[in-house]
């Protein structure tokens, strides 16, 4: 995907657009052509850990559970929709704070 980053005072807005006809967030937006809300994103310290927990607590993780480079260089992992009511989660380590 193509991002672009709008920071706001205690946000950050990421703005998606898809590259192929394979991409996700094609596929997304082929289901909700007036776009939405694609994913909510938290910055957790410890993404290993915060995994961790949310699996104990029956969270699924998208993929092989292994974090992977996000758009920002950081680890960053995915959550199953339907485990938080149709919400694609997204973890990513901040390295502080939680």
């Amino acid at each position: 995907v193509t991002t672009v980053f709008v920071d706001l005072e205690n946000a950050r807005i990421e703005l998606l657009h898809p590259l192929g006809e394979a991409s996700p967030v094609k596929k997304f937006l082929a289901r909700n052509p007036a776009g939405g809300v694609h994913h909510v994103c938290y910055e957790v310290k410890d993404i290993i850990s915060a995994r961790d927990q949310l699996e104990r607590k029956g969270a699924r993780v998208l993929g092989d559970g292994k974090p992977k480079e996000g758009a920002h260089g950081k680890p960053v992992l995915f959550l199953h929709p339907k485990d938080f009511c149709g919400t694609l989660i997204e973890l990513e380590e901040c390295g502080h704070g939680s």
